[in-house]
């Protein structure tokens, strides 16, 4: 059954946890605090971000509260839409690094596949990789055919892709090719954004187990052997989250979860994309 300190290696040997706190829209210092002591306390050692949440600072003091030492925390922070350019991505890497107050972030990623921007990025993201300011890079949102494009340049392949990942968009091409590209797959909006706790043949596997339904959908990821990131504003809920190491789903149980696939997103982004997805206006 493994436990909350069960980790995934990365291409480079670097090893991450597989349970991590999400932070999109946690941007209060009131909130944080508790929310990352919470977090903490019951083991969770990896922390996402991004620029775009524009909560960094608050993270950082946040963590630095936190008597652990730098090692042992994972921290990861993602470059925005318009950071992505030669030049502009080493600099957005920085700037993560003095609001978080950190010598290095654990792992940085694209956060969108952005037209021609994102290749001039990459050589951004692969120097702060080598001057180690970063341990390790990756992308969030990107396709097949974006990953494809980065392979190409023949340098450092992204060892992480960060995308939404739920019972009801199971996105199981994509993961396929991201292991056979040696990316691990980390699952953003991992419950569905609270859109599957009325389904039926959940609630009845959860019960099976005497289980939320959350615990049973973060488990199945567990099992899938991806990471995942569950984000939430109350502790009480960030602890029960981390809940999932003491009992397992069977082979039929995580069947009926997959199942569930619609091949539905949740996401409504607010910027243009071009045929082949990469974003070309925002």
């Amino acid at each position: 059954m493994t436990d909350i300190n069960s980790c995934i290696k990365l291409a480079n040997a670097k090893t991450m946890p597989r349970l991590g706190l999400g932070t999109w829209l946690l941007t209060n210092q009131e909130v944080i605090d508790p929310v990352i002591g919470a977090a903490f306390e019951v083991g969770y050692r990896r922390v996402d971000t991004a620029s775009a949440y524009e909560n960094e600072e608050a993270l950082g003091k946040a963590l630095a509260a936190i008597s652990l030492p730098r090692e042992e925390i994972f921290l990861t922070s993602k470059v925005w839409l318009n950071e992505q350019d030669r030049g502009l991505t080493y600099q957005a890497g920085q700037r993560s690094l003095e609001k978080l107050k950190l010598d290095y972030l654990d792992l940085y990623l694209l956060h969108w596949p952005v037209l021609e921007k994102s290749l001039l990025a990459w050589e951004d993201m692969e120097k702060l990789l080598a001057d180690g300011l970063v341990k390790a890079i990756g992308v969030s949102n990107f396709q097949k055919h974006h990953l494809d494009e980065i392979i190409k340049l023949g340098g450092t392949k992204p060892m992480v892709n960060q995308i939404e990942l739920h019972p009801h968009l199971t996105q199981e091409s994509l993961s396929e090719y991201c292991g056979r590209q040696g990316a691990v797959v980390e699952a953003y909006s991992p419950l569905g954004r609270g859109k599957l706790k009325k389904n039926q043949s959940l609630i009845k596997i959860a019960r099976k187990h005497s289980r939320s339904v959350a615990q049973v959908i973060l488990r199945w990821h567990f099992q899938s052997g991806r990471a995942f990131i569950p984000k939430s504003s109350d502790p009480e809920r960030v602890k029960e989250n981390a809940g999932i190491f003491d009992f397992v789903l069977s082979p039929e149980d995580m069947a009926v979860i997959s199942k569930q696939n619609q091949n539905r997103s949740l996401l409504t982004p607010k910027f243009n994309f071009n045929q082949e997805g990469w974003i070309q206006d925002f």
